[in-house]
């Protein structure tokens, strides 16, 4: 498995870049996986998901407030911004590792090409830019659970919704103070 890993990291890195890869041989498993992971959420690339995660790993959404159970519902969940998306962009700028798993700072973006279900039944074409955080923990070389954490009032904002408040405030989109 560790094999098909480091092939698959190395065509990533290959065509992310085209200076030659890094050495690997620092990586922790963790840190690999992690830097899979959000390759994986850019490309949509089902295997390397199916690779990296143990058929029963759970992954939370916390600012959807939702768990996705088993490698069908992660599949679904880390693959769902394509059905809205265009240009999909996932960039760790750091990657905190220890025995048992990492934690990965992110910059995510999209177009958004189609509705998004019906809370933005219209296809805005604008870009979304999004920070978050992912902590990955590991069990035998691949993740069992996994958990994203960003805030998702830049979003509604940046699509062109907005925020009523109880008092009548309204935040929207130019608002510098949120």
């Amino acid at each position: 498995m560790f094999r098909a890993k480091s092939i698959l990291f190395t065509a990533l890195l290959a065509t992310v870049s085209c200076t030659a890869p890094p050495d690997q041989s620092g990586l922790s498993e963790a840190e690999l996986n992690i830097q899979l992971l959000a390759t994986a959420i850019a490309t949509a690339d089902t295997a390397v998901i199916l690779e990296i995660f143990w058929p029963e790993a759970t992954y939370d959404d916390f600012a959807s407030q939702q768990t996705h159970q088993g490698i069908q519902e992660i599949v679904a969940y880390l693959t769902a911004v394509h059905a809205w998306g265009d240009d999909v962009y996932m960039n760790l700028a750091r990657v905190h590792t220890s025995s048992t798993g990492a934690v990965g700072e992110w910059v995510f973006s999209a177009i958004q090409a189609r509705p998004i279900g019906d809370r933005f039944p219209v296809a805005s074409g604008d870009e979304v830019v999004l920070n978050g955080v992912t902590i990955i923990e590991m069990e035998g070389g691949r993740i069992m659970r996994a958990a994203d954490y960003v805030d998702g009032v830049p979003l509604i904002l940046q699509l062109g919704g907005s925020i009523e408040l109880p008092g009548g405030g309204v935040w929207q989109q130019g608002d510098g103070g949120r």
